[in-house]
Order: structure tokens, then C-alpha cells, then sequence
């Protein structure tokens, strides 16, 4: 049998995935990969519990809302709710920056490399023609994926359960217009995407430590902690002069988005800064998974 016709069976138990192809074809085996690397992220439970953990925050915030009225005493920002059920996804969207969204990708970036090592079927994914360049690449592409995935979750089930459980109608922006609901969508579209991209670099650190390990757990841990310890660099002034290079810098800088006319020069800063972080930790990666042994 031609020996390019031969496939190589992942361990039982491993995840569907494309292990072989004709190599005579590399352009059709990386999309082919890209697809099966996307069908196992959404595929599994795990991804679809922390979905479901961050369509849980809006719900929560709502629901605190309406029982309670803050008034006064409270954030402003709880306040709006009341009088405009669509301030729930800008709200939940504030709540979850810090916290919740760095650590779901933090799980998803920290298992790309080292999860495949665990299971046993790093070897057999490099069997097909793609190479280790475009398997980076497709691992980096899925976890950019799901940060497109956890952002639009949370801004559409706050807009679901705002308008719910509150009345809507036209919004008034931070700079005091007033916009209509389309006006708004777009608004929300363009913070989903401020908000994915603000993921972009924690993603990418995630996908370096990944290589350096075959323990997904302890890739995991390492990218989550680093999210926190970025986010505490940045309250310190006696390290203003490395603020601004932190890739949580902008995750917090949208409220341009929310102003008339609309601003898009703090979206533009922060997708420079995690395109740069993708492309420093994303060679690291690289240099490390061309150089490395893969055993398992």
C-alpha cells in the first residue's frame, strides 16, 4: 500500500479528529483541521458549562436588580438598569472583564498544546500535512473562537433578560445623545469585539505556556494567574511606566464605544497591543513546539 495512503489510529478514547491526509493537499488538510479543532472545542461539556457559567452573570445582575432596587446608594451603572433593561449586557460585560472571562480562556488557551499532549494524540495530529506552524495556528484561531463565543453570550443573554425583565427603548450614551436600538446594537456589536479582542494577548500567553507542559491543568492555572497578576501590576503607580504594555491595559478602555459621535481610536490601541502580544508569544510558542520532542 502507497505509504501515503496509510492513516495512523489516535488511542482509544481520543477525541474525533482529522490524524492523516493526502499531502499532496496541506491547504485543504488546515481548514480540515481547523474545522475539527472547532467541532472538539464546542463539542465538549466543559466548554458549553462555562458558556453557560458566563450567560449566568447577566442573569444574576438582572435578577439582583429587579428584587432590589439600588437607587441611589448603588453604582450608577445599576441604576440605568432600571429605567433601561439593555444597560444589562454593558453591565455584565464590566463584571466579567476582570474576572470571569480571563478565566474561562485562561482553561481554553492553557489546554490547546498541553491538553492534546495528556490525551496522547499531539503525535497523531502532527501525522497530517498541516505541521506544526498551522497546528499553532489553529489552535490559536480556536481559542480566539471561543473569546468571540464567551463575549457575545454574555452581552446577548443581558440584552434577553434586560429586556425581560425591564422596559427598553432608546439609550442614552455616556456623552448624554441618545440613540435609538439600532444605534445601541451597534454599539454592543463593536464592544463584543473590542471585548474578543481585548482576549487576544491572554490567549496567546496561554498558547506559549501550553507548549512548555504536557500538564493542561498546570497550563491552565499558570495563564489564569497571569491574567490576575497583570490586572494587579496595573493599580500599581510605581509601575506606571509598564502599564501601558500590560495586554489587560484596554480590556476595561471601551467607553469610547459608548459615545457620540463614535470613537474608535481606543479599539484600535487595544487591538495593536494584542496583535503585538500575538506576535512575541505566538513565535515564543512557536520556537518551542518546532524544537521540542513530541512523545506523547
Amino acid at each position: 500500500m502507497p505509504a501515503e495512503q496509510v492513516e495512523q489510529a489516535p488511542p482509544a478514547g481520543a477525541p474525533d479528529r482529522l490524524v492523516a491526509g493526502p499531502p499532496t493537499r496541506p491547504r485543504s488538510a488546515g481548514w480540515s483541521l481547523l474545522g475539527s479543532e472547532l467541532r472538539v472545542l464546542f463539542g465538549r461539556r466543559r466548554t458549553w458549562a462555562m458558556l453557560a457559567a458566563l450567560a449566568l452573570v447577566p442573569v444574576l445582575v438582572a435578577v439582583a436588580v429587579r428584587i432590589e432596587d439600588p437607587g441611589r446608594d448603588g453604582p450608577p451603572f445599576l441604576g440605568s438598569i432600571t429605567s433601561n433593561g439593555l444597560f444589562v449586557s454593558l453591565t455584565a460585560m464590566t463584571v466579567s472583564i476582570p474576572l470571569f472571562l480571563p478565566l474561562t480562556v485562561g482553561v481554553v488557551a492553557g489546554d490547546t498544546i498541553a491538553g492534546e499532549a495528556s490525551l496522547g494524540t499531539l503525535r497523531y495530529l502532527l501525522v497530517a500535512p498541516a505541521g506544526r506552524l498551522r497546528l499553532l495556528a489553529v489552535k490559536m484561531a480556536g481559542a480566539a473562537a471561543f473569546c468571540l463565543a464567551a463575549a457575545t453570550t454574555i452581552a446577548l443573554t443581558g440584552a434577553l433578560v434586560g429586556a425581560a425583565l425591564f422596559p427598553v427603548g432608546p439609550v442614552t450614551l455616556l456623552s448624554g445623545d441618545t440613540v435609538g436600538l439600532g444605534g445601541y446594537a451597534v454599539r454592543l456589536g463593536l464592544l463584543v469585539l473590542y471585548v474578543a479582542l481585548s482576549l487576544l494577548g491572554l490567549s496567546a500567553v496561554g498558547l506559549f505556556i501550553s507548549t512548555l507542559t504536557t500538564v493542561p491543568v498546570g497550563a491552565m492555572a499558570a495563564t489564569v494567574v497571569l491574567a490576575g497578576a497583570a490586572q494587579v501590576l496595573g493599580q500599581l503607580p510605581q509601575l506606571e511606566v509598564i502599564h501601558p504594555w500590560l495586554f489587560s491595559a484596554h480590556w476595561l478602555g471601551f467607553a469610547d464605544l459608548l459615545r457620540s459621535p463614535l470613537d474608535l481610536g481606543s479599539l484600535g490601541e487595544n487591538a495593536l497591543l494584542q496583535l503585538a502580544y500575538l506576535a512575541v508569544f505566538g513565535s515564543l510558542a512557536y520556537g518551542r513546539f518546532t524544537t521540542k520532542d513530541v512523545l506523547s
